[in-house]
């Protein structure tokens, strides 16, 4: 068995704890909420055991056990510092932190200390995810020249949030989405697959806007429209636009010089990749109507129970990131990649022109996607 603890009992940690249970080999040790009721209903709710406060989190850990960081964004950096500072590994969920300074902090003191430290999304190792990567590598398209990469979620200050409640619940946390900012929550998903497949952004030009300032429970202003132009060392030119203004759009489309790859759901981690090839009609060019399926075959993945509107593993992070401890190599997700990862997406945020400080080289596909 490989154990796990959960700090933070929120909305997020029951769409963890429906995850791990597809993965049978995971044992989650306890959990700790600083709302007492919080985290009696969540124990009571997945039938695990109340631990009093983070340090007891650590404790309760082997060697090499993980604690899964699942508190609210303000509280990411200090729950990760403690619980490196106990010798644990750590696995956060998004945004790792909210400053680069911080990152690299964070960064030097878990390579200092020999740990692992990474951050969700995981949808990178997802079948969909691993299906794209081997088509660019197959040549499938051609060569990728520009990507058009989608994450708009609807006028979200107008959605009846209020009912949203997660399986032992918790409510949606509107304050900490709309203070934090759609970019810092959502451009992971996208950005995460280009940065695996394509390697590092070499300069980031952006440009970011709050458009609805009267959002419910937020003050701080948070962005809530970015979007990016990304330049990749490799060649290839990437825009990505998130937003919770304009209609759900969650599709990824890869321009190459034959055709264009598209995978049209962003969190379903079983999306269809589709390849259209680019052809002359007459006088007239066009891709073609009739998409062919190049999806990954053979692989399985399981489904954890859906609930909402994401059909994603949330585990398959920590599940990689917790072989990777066991076989003594570094997490696809941790290290550089997740460092790097970082920098870009806060680049976005800020609305930025800048030349990326940090490197990373494209991951290792898992081995079922060779």
């Amino acid at each position: 068995m490989k154990d796990v603890t959960v700090i933070g009992c929120g909305y997020v940690a029951d769409l963890y704890m429906r995850s791990l249970k597809a993965h049978p080999e995971i044992r989650v040790l306890g959990a700790h909420d600083r709302d007492p009721a919080r985290l009696s209903a969540f124990c009571r709710h997945w039938g695990v055991a109340a631990l009093p406060d983070p340090a007891a989190a650590c404790a309760a850990l082997p060697h090499d056990g993980l604690v899964l960081n699942l508190t609210n964004p303000r509280s990411h950096a200090t729950i990760t510092r403690g619980c490196l500072r106990a010798g644990r590994h750590v696995w956060s969920e998004k945004p790792m932190v909210t400053d680069m300074e911080t990152a690299r902090e964070l960064h030097d003191l878990a390579r200092a200390r020999g740990l692992q430290l990474a951050s969700a999304p995981s949808s990178v190792l997802s079948q969909s995810a691993q299906g794209l990567g081997r088509a660019l590598r197959m040549g499938v398209g051609g060569a990728p020249r520009l990507i058009y990469a989608e994450l708009d979620d609807g006028f979200i200050s107008q959605a009846p949030y209020r009912d949203w409640a997660s399986e032992s619940g918790a409510p949606w946390p509107a304050e900490d989405e709309f203070a934090t900012g759609c970019t810092l929550e959502h451009a992971g998903y996208w950005l995460s697959w280009l940065i695996a497949h394509l390697g590092p952004v070499k300069r980031v030009v952006a440009a970011a806007a709050e458009v609805i300032p009267d959002k419910p429970g937020s003050k701080q202003g948070a962005p809530d429209f970015s979007v990016a132009a990304l330049f990749f060392e490799s060649g290839p030119v990437a825009r990505l636009s998130c937003s919770i203004a304009a209609p759900h759009d969650h599709r990824l489309r890869v321009f190459g010089e034959e055709g264009v790859i598209e995978v049209s759901r962003a969190w379903d981690n079983h999306a269809p990749v589709r390849y259209r090839r680019r052809m002359r009609l007459r006088r007239r060019l066009l891709e073609s109507p009739l998409a062919r399926d190049v999806s990954l075959r053979g692989a399985h993945q399981p489904k954890p129970g859906r609930r909402g509107a994401a059909r994603m593993d949330f585990a398959l992070g920590p599940a990689e990131m917790l072989d990777a401890i066991a076989q003594g190599r570094e997490s696809r997700l941790a290290g550089a990649y997740a460092l790097h990862l970082t920098e870009v997406t806060l680049a976005i945020q800020e609305g930025a022109a800048r030349e990326m400080t940090t490197r990373c080289a494209p991951m290792e596909p898992m081995p079922w996607a060779l």
